[in-house]
């Protein structure tokens, strides 16, 4: 696993574009405000890009890659064409699945199952209605917790750009896949949930 997934806190931040197609992040530290991940969408096909300007956004297909900062993919994170609900895929450097989520199909403020490489619940990722905070939950223990981190009135109103604040627990150990999982999962709640 990649060492910059060992940290317990991440800023994720959505690149500001009024007329952007690809979906595109940085994974920052917090305390700097440095770089420490990439998110790209390198291979966003034509029909895909003139589908994310209308209202069918939400199901068109995407394939996010999480590189390091030399360009080097460490997660990426695929789903197809998604009607109702989506199933998203996760993959890790070498290109073997390390787990999928599955989002609930009525759920007040969104959710999805985090699943292993073999379809097993790992978690439930679980969002109140009432404002922009997600938590990870093993049973009653929580791994993580996401938070929106405001930009600015101004940006906010006139770009779809969002800031998240990611928290994973101390109780999950630095070499635990799971966190692979929780970070690729910050990337959906944006594109499955809240687009």
């Amino acid at each position: 696993m990649h060492p910059a997934l060992e940290r317990d806190l991440f800023l994720v931040k959505e690149h500001v574009g009024m007329f952007k197609a690809a979906n595109n992040f940085d994974i920052l530290a917090p305390e700097t405000g440095q770089p420490i991940l990439y998110c790209r969408e390198p291979n966003l096909g034509f029909f895909t890009k003139l589908l994310r300007f209308t209202d069918y956004k939400r199901m068109t297909p995407f394939d996010i890659e999480i590189q390091d900062l030399n360009g080097r993919p460490i997660i990426r994170v695929k789903r197809g064409i998604s009607l109702f609900v989506s199933t998203v895929e996760v993959f890790d450097q070498s290109n073997q699945k390390i787990g999928a989520f599955k989002q609930k199909f009525f759920s007040i403020g969104g959710a999805f199952t985090v699943l292993s490489p073999k379809d097993e619940p790992l978690c439930q990722l679980k969002g109140k209605w009432t404002s922009w905070e997600f938590r990870f939950l093993a049973g009653d223990n929580e791994l993580a917790k996401v938070s929106k981190k405001w930009g600015g009135l101004g940006k906010e109103l006139f770009t779809s750009a969002d800031n998240y604040v990611l928290q994973i627990s101390e109780d999950v150990p630095p070499d635990q896949p799971v966190r692979q999982l929780i970070l690729a999962a910050v990337l959906c709640i944006d594109m499955v949930l809240k687009e």
